[in-house]
């Protein structure tokens, strides 16, 4: 059995830091590509919401439209029945 020295135990710690720092510099990359996506995914909600008050405006624009076209064809058919001069 091999004997379990100063050396051969600094040598794994040392190798047991590399890999530490190896796993900090990932979890480091992990957080940053973490909040870009949560800021990319803000930006989208934010477009999401400007095409929903977009749709709001066209929507309200289009009731009014059809309320017009209501009224006048309501006076078309009006104007029928009058007499005419």
């Amino acid at each position: 059995m091999t004997e379990i020295n100063g050396e051969l135990m600094y040598e794994l710690l040392k190798k047991l830091h590399q890999r530490f720092d190896k796993v900090d510099i990932a979890i480091s990359e992990l957080r940053a590509d973490h909040m870009t996506l949560r800021g990319q995914l803000h930006v989208l909600q934010g477009d999401v919401n400007n095409v929903r008050v977009s749709i709001g405006h066209i929507e309200s624009r289009l009731d009014r439209i059809e309320n017009r076209l209501e009224l006048r064809e309501f006076q078309e058919a009006q104007a029928r029945f009058e007499p005419q001069p």
